[in-house]
């Protein structure tokens, strides 16, 4: 499950986040941003990013450990970056970049039901982990009881997804829900 960003409010996001600022970065009103999408190419220059809900080009951008430091058109001063610290950066829904096949945006796979292969219905997804190694689902129990359950993103465990029916297919490793 890769993509951009993470799930906004809201069932259907008309954005999706991209980065997130996390602070200023000298005295001209360049920004350091967490980048939240595994396409850094959003903020090349002359990329269009969204914060706050206003349109914002890249004018500049440079890699760093983790991060890409970014100057913003209309962002001219250390204040002016001060102030979007904490801030997301989006992009609008209908850019997103189209994935290969078996891969999902974290926003499409927030609020399936996950079964197993035996027919037990586990929970919904709350959340999508982001992991070095692989994903993590976290699920809200069925019953609405109980504890979270974490189900990793792993070709022995998942074993279909299907948006349409809104279901994930699994197939639950020994030990999974102790």
């Amino acid at each position: 499950m890769e993509g951009d960003g993470r799930k906004n409010k809201g069932d259907d996001p008309a954005f999706i986040i991209v980065g997130r600022v996390l602070s200023p970065w000298g005295v001209g009103g360049e920004v350091k941003v967490e980048v939240l999408t595994d396409f850094p190419e959003r903020f090349d220059p002359g990329s269009q990013v969204y914060l706050l809900g206003k349109e914002y080009e890249v004018q500049k951008s440079r890699p760093g450990k983790n991060f890409v430091i970014v100057k913003l058109a209309r962002v001219d001063s250390r204040d002016d970056a001060e102030a979007l610290a904490g801030r997301y950066l989006e992009v609008p829904r209908d850019q997103l970049h189209s994935l290969p096949e078996g891969e999902y945006y974290p926003f499409q796979i927030q609020g399936l039901e996950v079964w197993t292969t035996q027919g037990e219905c586990w929970g919904e997804v709350v959340e999508v982990l982001r992991g070095q190694g692989n994903d993590v689902l976290v699920l809200r129990p069925a019953n609405g009881g109980g504890r979270e359950t974490l189900v990793p993103v792993i070709e022995e465990v998942i074993k279909e997804v299907d948006l349409e029916r809104g279901r994930i297919i699994i197939e639950p490793l020994v030990g999974m829900r102790e």
